[in-house]
């Protein structure tokens, strides 16, 4: 895990709502799902996947969706989300359909 800490970096996307978010980026060859982040799997710019450990876990076809994701992704990206339950996917839904921001930085 600290391997992943040391070797994130912040990525810049905007949802479809607008709002924008500082994703961190994971190496897509040695991450894992861990704890309640919420974590996104794209290839180049489209999102192909948002969901948590605990939904790929409880959820057959959260899991079936993770696994086809993960088949094609070519870049992962984890995020805290909020702790109300309708605000975390609110944030979900939107990340379905963000897109990379190039030159803004959020930090």
């Amino acid at each position: 895990f600290e391997d992943l800490q040391a070797t994130a970096r912040p990525t810049n996307w905007r949802g479809r709502s607008g709002r924008f978010y500082a994703l961190e980026a994971l190496p897509i060859d040695r991450f894992g799902l861990t704890g309640s982040e919420l974590y996104v799997l794209a290839r180049g710019a489209d999102v192909l996947w948002v969901g948590t450990e605990a939904e790929v876990i409880g959820d057959v076809t959260q899991r079936a969706a993770f696994r086809g994701a993960l088949r094609f992704a070519t870049s992962a990206f984890r995020i805290s989300p909020p702790a109300d339950p309708i605000d975390r996917m609110t944030m979900a839904f939107d990340l379905e359909g963000a897109e990379p921001i190039i030159g803004l930085s959020l930090a």
